[in-house]
């Protein structure tokens, strides 16, 4: 016989926080627009405020009913004008009408809190020669690129090692996160913050409703763009 999956782990909907900042793994929610069920780390959790406004909660932290929707800008804004928050609420909210761009913002907010987080931890690094030297050395995770890096020095920065993962990002992430005028590519260390960082990437790709460059001499599977 075959055992039915709770349905906690298969709704639209939650009664809180769930656990983790991405959400625990192997549970399943239902997106609101699409009805696709996915793992709630590559969705966006949204709640509603006690002034009844639509709020993203991209760490999954924030008390109230969660309501989930794939991380795609077609889909956030279908939500929007079709009513799926005050249906999933049933009560009238209020949703602003930049939702996409709002949550695009926060994710970009996102990558840059992981890199300058392993920066502090000393689990990355910037410049085409550092670089190069983690690389040669199988010290990294995941490879950072500006979105206005070369595509030609790109693929001599990963000569040897394109089976990593790449992550493009806002070319402000960087020279945020290392605090200079320009800064377009980096190497982060395997780990945690890797992960989230890649984990953040995937949805904000979705989000930002644009392709980011894709690295030449890059496959797009390698690039994860």
């Amino acid at each position: 016989m075959t055992r039915s999956r709770p349905t906690s782990d298969l709704s639209d909907t939650d009664n809180g926080p769930v656990r983790g900042a991405l959400g625990r793994r192997g549970s399943e929610r239902r997106c609101l627009v699409t009805r696709e069920q996915k793992p709630p780390e590559g969705m966006i959790r949204f709640v509603v405020s006690p002034d009844n406004r639509v709020v993203p909660d991209l760490a999954g932290k924030l008390p109230g009913r969660g309501m989930w929707l794939s991380a795609s800008r077609d889909v956030l804004d279908s939500a929007r004008t079709r009513q799926a928050f005050a249906r999933a609420a049933k009560a009238q909210v209020s949703v602003p009408e930049n939702l996409a761009d709002l949550v695009g913002g926060a994710l970009v907010q996102r990558m840059l809190d992981a890199v300058s987080l392993a920066r502090r931890a000393g689990q990355t690094v910037c410049g085409f020669q550092k670089c190069r030297e983690w690389l040669t050395s199988g010290r990294v995770g995941v490879v950072i690129r500006s979105e206005s890096a070369s595509p030609d020095e790109f693929s001599r920065l990963v000569s040897g090692r394109r089976s990593l993962p790449v992550v493009t990002v806002p070319d402000r992430v960087l020279e945020s996160a290392f605090s200079r005028d320009r800064a377009v590519y980096a190497v982060m260390a395997p780990g945690a913050l890797a992960q989230r960082l890649i984990a953040e990437h995937e949805r904000f790709s979705g989000v930002a409703g644009r392709p980011l460059p894709d690295p030449e001499g890059v496959s797009k599977e390698q690039a994860e763009l």
